[in-house]
């Protein structure tokens, strides 16, 4: 099968940071659906373990955990799911990636695709809604339903990938007022689109642009980006008794004592942390796919898809690594095909 996978670690531009390759196909196991991959999208994670994570032993590693597709076979203990299902899904991150024609997936983490949305649409949505769905609900313990509680979410970095859906589902299914940052016209012009009933730059203090609002302080934080640069002002920018959640990898130790004056809570989001352990909730994230399948199908929700990159190959997924390195991608990049 065609794939596309690297050899050493090497910058975006390098030639042979990504190359096409020729891998066997894949044999499911007992819960795993062998899925014909469609589309995908690509995520800071691939970034991060291309340049992080050497091959073991020589041998190709593939990325990608953001996939659509159709499943061509399963496994003997499959219950969910059969051949010629069209699904989405962001794998597990243990396992190789889906940046390849076939690719194994367990059963559990996989969803039915909004039959509303095509394969590149659909390719958008899998890790951020599951990234967003668990840092909303289970992590900062947000209730569903409109009922204004007098509550606020700050989403720092809300044009992003994670904060694109966040943005939507808090607006869509929660009671909060949504502030949702971003630092240029086009990436402001987006977020407001996607929901949220304020937009302020985080190039600026955090602090005084939500005094810019008339916004003292916030009930909840999403942190998506650079947590290490805006923790100051976040602790600053929570009501006592407040609740932190990130997702990102801040390259500076967080001094969790500066949380202790406001009673702060600070939580952590993994999406792959379920099927890394195999935890025993971990059909959760079925459940939650095959809900956010649903509401995409009724206009409740929209793909967060940004740009389209053409065909799957290391020449267009190089390209695409090179722009979540920059820091300038607007919603998901998607590639389609072989």
């Amino acid at each position: 099968m065609k794939a596309v996978a690297y050899y050493q670690s090497l910058p975006a531009d390098h030639p042979e940071a990504l190359q096409d390759v020729q891998l066997d196909a894949p044999t499911p196991g007992p819960r795993d659906l062998l899925v014909e991959v469609r589309a995908i999208s690509v995520n800071p994670v691939d970034t991060k373990i291309r340049l992080g994570v050497a091959p073991e032993n020589g041998a190709a590693k593939v990325l990608g955990w953001d996939a659509t597709g159709v499943v061509k076979a399963v496994g003997s203990e499959v219950s969910l799911f059969q051949p010629g299902d069209r699904v989405f899904y962001a794998g597990a991150i243990d396992r190789a990636g889906a940046n390849s024609e076939l690719h194994l997936v367990d059963e559990r983490i996989v969803g039915h695709m909004p039959n509303s949305l095509s394969f590149a649409e659909a390719a958008a949505l899998p890790l951020t809604a599951i990234t967003a769905w668990e840092l909303l609900f289970e992590r900062l313990q947000v209730a569903e339903g409109s009922v204004d509680q007098g509550q606020s979410l700050l989403i720092v970095g809300a044009a992003g990938g994670v904060g694109s859906i966040l943005t939507q589902l808090a607006r869509r299914l929660t009671g909060l007022t949504v502030i949702g940052t971003a630092s240029r016209p086009e990436t402001q012009a987006w977020v407001r689109e996607l929901g949220a009933h304020h937009v302020i730059d985080h190039s600026k203090p955090l602090s005084e642009e939500l005094a810019r609002i008339g916004i003292g302080q916030v009930t909840h934080v999403a942190s998506l980006t650079q947590t290490d640069l805006h923790y100051a002002q976040l602790i600053e920018s929570l009501e006592p008794q407040g609740r932190l959640a990130l997702i990102d990898d801040p390259l500076q130790p967080l001094d969790v004592m500066q949380l202790k004056r406001k009673s702060l809570s600070l939580h952590w989001e993994l999406m792959f942390t379920r099927s890394l352990y195999q935890t025993e909730d971990m059909i959760e994230q079925h459940r939650l796919l095959e809900r956010v399948s649903d509401l995409v199908d009724s206009g409740v929700l929209k793909t967060t898809l940004g740009e389209h990159f053409g065909r799957i190959d290391a020449t267009n997924l190089r390209r695409a690594h090179a722009l979540l390195e920059s820091g300038k991608a607007k919603g998901k990049i998607v590639l389609e095909g072989f």
